[in-house]
């Protein structure tokens, strides 16, 4: 029976009616320990089990998943999640392909998964999870949570942020300290009242009189309750000033004390072992001759069950008072022990690890081979752990480096830069061998720059080379090059040229960057043309100790002003992240996408890009990724005309990451006709990198038009004479690059307006008939259409723009609409004000319904847009039930009837 958590048992009865009818959800009980949090998820899996018992619904069952932290498994790569998938591998032939291969590796049932994502284990968890729900609701219990591997950690809370409507309820039970789960929502646990105390000592019969004291001294923890109590009964006159958790460990300390010396040893082995094997504690405790039965006396006193071929401890504290309170040489004894008895060479890893208590290189190895198998499993964070270990007590100094460099790699793949930052730190003055060497300076590189200092990463990269490349060192200096570029430090990317030049090599894509740091568009931009075609020709070839060149690439195409072969490029890196399940890559790929949407007039498209990268972001701890993410929306809202949105990202970004908010400013300024305040937040950026990306280029022509808005075109001119001299050398022909006939069209609309002659206007819009951002070529007609009226050609005017006012009602620029609606009414048509906007149904839909709805028409199965979008087929046709009536169709075959 549970005293005092009424609260919390309703809410965990609707957590799993929730399920019961479909609704998944997931929630953290916190608490101290012995607060009680193991004792709810028992009345829970009891109650549950009991409802369906009594309900005779034999056809959709509640299925019961557990699974327990162990603290000595807290390294073991997926320790966890073998114990809570073990009962359904059978499940796994359901899954696809790439996520069934990753959980047999985890499960030891498949081949070691080379350098997959680690994410998608998460993946395949979450289906998993939503295939058995299938068959009716599952419940999913996680207690001490704070003592789950990293690997097993990480699957479940991506799994959990995920559930929607497969039926799944997940509860995770942890401490106060010790595990996060951000997004998960929480139930605490508090110490009972005096009342619930009261009601709890007089069910185990103590007399009135005599609850007060163990009251006091428990401070209402159930645990300590218990334990004082039983205390009390043996020793009435105990004192304890100790906290409350300390009182209840030395409680459980002296129990212990009293049994005899071979139960103690028994006891040890068990509470070393961890996982409760029996098989291995016999053959452990025959080496160290003692046996089961002297398990006996501990059975008797209730610390310890035997039960199923497994022994447990009533509660984890006692499992620890059990080790702690032992001398370390009887430990180590225990240890080694059960590592010549473990069958299991990961098994027998952690036990060696326990009694390295020096350099031992025969440990070091069999610790390294545990390092591998847990990165084939993607278990990154364990991996780091176990290189990290077996280089500390390693005799050779360059091995000792070697692994220090890999334990850096993985920590970063883990998600932990600072931690990889200190291991590249240690291992660098270990080493004298160059490649080492390297691979130390490119890991610390690549740790600045996660961190979000481009600049510092370059330098660190250029530090490490000599004055000239060489063939190892030449891959460095492209990515350093590619570091200073994002950082805009043009002097870093020239650095990195003629260290390249000097050692006789040449690549395109760093000669292009360099002259472009000249402001030498004219021969600059066709050798990123260069570079772009050998990515457009080959776009799924990946290096992956070259990110920054990778994430280069897939901008090659913006600075080159390409639209066409820029959304090829970032659509060509989604589908292949989602192919194959990269979901950590994943965000900056539908970032770059989202960014070329925006472009091409698909708002909806980028709105729903971006609310799956922030989502993955988050989970993923990628939070610097948010703030550029957030340029997309703000760019969004500012042609939208929502002020307040505009103002809402600023607030919530960082100063040194505004550039694309800035730019939103300015043309949300423009809309609304405040010239002045657009063009006193355009300045003109300094020759380098940072006048050729996309938003400073897009901002050229917002500062015309204020300039000449305001009287004052000078002040434009030396940002169009730089547009302009990048538009003419991007128009350049290439052999697989389009020219970028937008931006001639955009220059044209410039000349018109310093000049007002319209013949410009006319070629602008013969440029624009060959494609290219409509929102671009709106503003073209809203223009010519406005000189047109001032003419007195009103005809012309009024066909002009209406054209303009149609683009900018599906783009719902209200502020552009205003001024278009404006031009017609003075022009004569007088109709304009009663026009109705146009339905658009993809305004219907929530961004995730927009994804799904679009991959449904294409013909994919649910399945396979729930492999793409990492979600479960369950929560796949749950989006698609709610768009239906939103779209006024009943199937998948009347969307493919509609124009989305």
């Amino acid at each position: 029976m549970l005293y005092g958590r009424t609260t919390e048992q309703e809410r965990l009865t609707q957590l799993v009616a929730a399920a019961r009818a479909g609704c998944s959800g997931a929630l953290l009980v916190r608490g101290e320990a012995g607060i009680g949090k193991t004792a709810l998820l028992d009345w829970l899996a009891e109650t549950a089990a009991r409802a369906d018992a009594e309900s005779g619904d034999d056809g959709r069952e509640l299925r019961i998943l557990r699974v327990t932290g162990i603290e000595p498994e807290a390294d073991l790569a997926f320790g966890g999640l073998v114990q809570l998938l073990w009962p359904v591998q059978g499940r796994l032939d359901a899954l696809p392909e790439p996520q069934a291969a990753a959980l047999r590796a985890v499960l030891g049932t498949g081949a070691e998964q080379r350098g997959p994502d680690r994410f998608l284990t998460g993946l395949a968890v979450l289906t998993v999870l939503a295939d058995l729900a299938e068959d009716g609701p599952l419940l999913c219990l996680v207690d001490d949570a704070q003592w789950l591997d990293q690997a097993t950690s990480e699957a479940l809370l991506f799994a959990a942020r995920r559930l929607a409507a497969e039926g799944v309820a997940m509860v995770l039970a942890g401490r106060d300290d010790g595990f996060s789960a951000p997004g998960i929502p929480e139930l605490r646990l508090t110490r009972l009242s005096f009342e619930d105390s009261s009601r709890l000592l007089a069910d185990r019969g103590r007399a009135p009189a005599l609850r007060s004291q163990v009251i006091t001294e428990s401070a209402g923890n159930p645990l300590a309750l218990i334990e004082f109590d039983s205390a009390r009964r043996d020793q009435p006159h105990q004192h304890a000033p100790l906290p409350v958790a300390d009182r209840v460990f030395s409680a459980f300390r002296s129990q212990i004390g009293r049994l005899p010396e071979r139960t103690r040893l028994m006891m040890l082995i068990a509470a070393a072992e961890a996982r409760g094997d029996l098989p291995l504690l016999l053959r452990a405790s025959e080496l160290l001759g003692v046996d089961l039965g002297d398990l006996e006396e501990a059975e008797r006193s209730g610390l310890m069950y035997v039960m199923d071929g497994t022994v447990t401890f009533r509660h984890p504290l006692i499992a620890s008072a059990t080790y702690q309170g032992s001398v370390l040489a009887r430990r180590i004894a225990v240890h080694r022990a059960l590592a010549e008895a473990a069958t299991d060479p990961d098994c027998r890893a952690r036990h060696l690890l326990a009694i390295s208590t020096g350099p031992d290189q025969d440990v070091a190895l069999e610790l390294a081979e545990a390092a591998r198998r847990a990165r084939g499993r993607t278990a990154y964070a364990a991996a780091s752990g176990l290189f990290r270990h077996a280089a500390r007590i390693s005799t050779d100094q360059e091995q000792r480096a070697s692994w220090l460099t890999e334990a850096a790699a993985l920590a970063l793949a883990g998600g932990h830069a600072a931690q990889a930052d200190l291991l590249a730190e240690e291992a660098g003055p270990l080493t004298g061998d160059p490649a080492v060497g390297a691979r130390i300076a490119s890991v610390r590189a690549a740790v600045v720059f996660e961190l979000g200092d481009q600049s510092e990463a370059a330098h660190g990269l250029l530090a490490r080379v000599g004055d000239a490349a060489t063939p190892g060192t030449s891959g460095m200096l492209r990515t350093a090059a590619a570091y200073g570029w994002l950082a805009g430090d043009g002097d870093t990317v020239r650095a990195a040229g003629a260290r390249l030049a000097a050692g006789g090599c040449s690549d395109p894509l760093v000669e292009g960057l360099e002259r472009l740091c000249e402001d030498d568009a004219e021969h600059g931009l066709p050798l990123l043309a260069r570079f772009l075609e050998r990515r457009l020709d080959a776009p799924d070839t990946r290096d992956v100790d070259e990110q920054a060149v990778r994430m280069l690439a897939l901008t090659c195409g913006m600075i080159l002003g390409d639209d066409e072969a820029a959304l090829d490029l970032a659509s060509a890196e989604v589908r292949w992240c989602r192919s194959q399940g990269l979901i950590g890559e994943l965000p900056y790929a539908l970032d770059v996408l989202a960014h070329n949407q925006v472009l091409a007039g698909r708002h909806r498209d980028a709105e729903a890009n971006v609310t799956e990268a922030e989502e993955i972001a988050r989970d993923t701890g990628m939070h610097h990724r948010l703030a550029r993410l957030a340029a997309v929306r703000a760019r969004i809202a500012a042609i939208e005309g929502n002020a307040q949105r505009v103002r809402e990202l600023t607030d919530g970004t960082p100063e040194a990451l505004c550039t694309g908010l800035d730019c939103a400013r300015v043309l949300l300024d423009l809309g609304l006709g405040d010239f002045d305040s657009a063009l006193t937040r355009l300045t003109s950026p300094p020759p380098g990198p940072d006048r050729y990306t996309w938003l400073s280029l897009s901002t050229a022509a917002d500062q015309v038009e204020a300039a000449v808005r305001i009287g004052q075109p000078e002040r434009a001119e030396e940002a169009l004479r730089h547009f302009e001299n990048w538009a003419r050398a991007g128009d350049r022909p290439r052999t697989s690059v389009t020219g970028a006939h937008w931006a001639q069209a955009v220059v044209l609309r410039c000349r018109a307006l310093l000049s007002d002659q319209p013949e410009h206007y006319t070629q602008a819009l013969h440029l624009h008939e060959k494609g290219g951002r409509p929102f671009e070529r709106a503003r073209t007609e809203l223009l010519y259409g406005e000189w047109l009226r001032r003419a007195r050609r009103r005809k012309e005017a009024r066909e002009m723009l209406r054209s303009a006012l149609t683009t900018f009602e599906r783009l719902q620029a209200e502020p552009w609409m205003r001024r278009a609606r404006s031009e017609l009414q003075a022009s004569g048509d007088h109709l304009v004000t009663a026009r109705m906007l146009a339905d658009n149904l993809i305004d219907r839909l929530t961004p995730q319904e927009l994804q799904v709805v679009r991959l449904a028409k294409d013909g994919s199965s649910s399945r396979e847009i729930a492999a793409q979008l990492f979600l479960s087929p369950r929560t796949v046709e749950h989006h698609l039930y709610k768009a239906y009536p939103k779209l006024g169709v009943g199937s998948r075959q009347e969307l493919v009837l509609l124009d989305l």
